[in-house]
């Protein structure tokens, strides 16, 4: 059983279905209904103990190979890079495009290159820094085609790819 090798925590919630789950530092999360008995949690727990191991392995070995996460000096250097390329590459897609910002931010936002608020401001992460040239062009292009298209549909499209034919090729280069 899984307790014998690993603690997990158990969040109980109006659902109707237990689930597992392993986060990215390794937890194993139990996910079960309010009124589910310690009985069948540990039941469906046991069943799935092959899944678990394995998954549990795999999660380990991804970040033992992970590199090691960026120190406040990588992150202030990556922004001082950025502060230094993206507003002449803003400018210079802005001045194609017709479609001009009315702000430009840099963050140390992990989970997306870059954003457009409603009001047409752009937000980059420095970390889009460590992307090749052509993918740092498409992120600001992406980012200047919201000012026009708030959302993904087909005029998005349409005029991201008027503007960078080759989006395709260039988002594969994103890692």
């Amino acid at each position: 059983m899984l307790s014998s090798m690993e603690t997990y925590e158990l969040i109980r919630s109006r659902r109707r279905t237990l689930a597992l789950e392993i986060t990215p530092d390794c937890r194993v999360l139990i996910r079960a209904p309010i009124n589910a008995s310690q009985a069948s949690i540990c039941a469906f727990v046991a069943t799935h103990e092959v899944w678990l191991r394995t998954h549990l392995e795999r999660q380990r070995q991804r970040m033992a190979a992970a590199p090691p996460p960026p120190t406040p000096e990588d992150i202030e250097a990556l922004k001082a890079k950025a502060r230094a390329i993206l507003p002449q590459k803003v400018a210079q897609w802005s001045q194609k495009t017709g479609l001009v910002p009315t702000g430009l931010k840099i963050t140390a936002a992990r989970k997306r290159y870059g954003s457009c608020s409603g009001k047409n401001s752009l937000c980059f992460s420095c970390f889009l820094m460590e992307q090749p040239e052509a993918a740092i062009d498409l992120v600001v292009v992406h980012e200047l085609c919201h000012i026009r298209e708030k959302n993904h549909g087909p005029r998005f499209y349409a005029l991201l790819e008027q503007t960078l034919p080759d989006w395709k090729t260039r988002k594969k280069l994103l890692k």
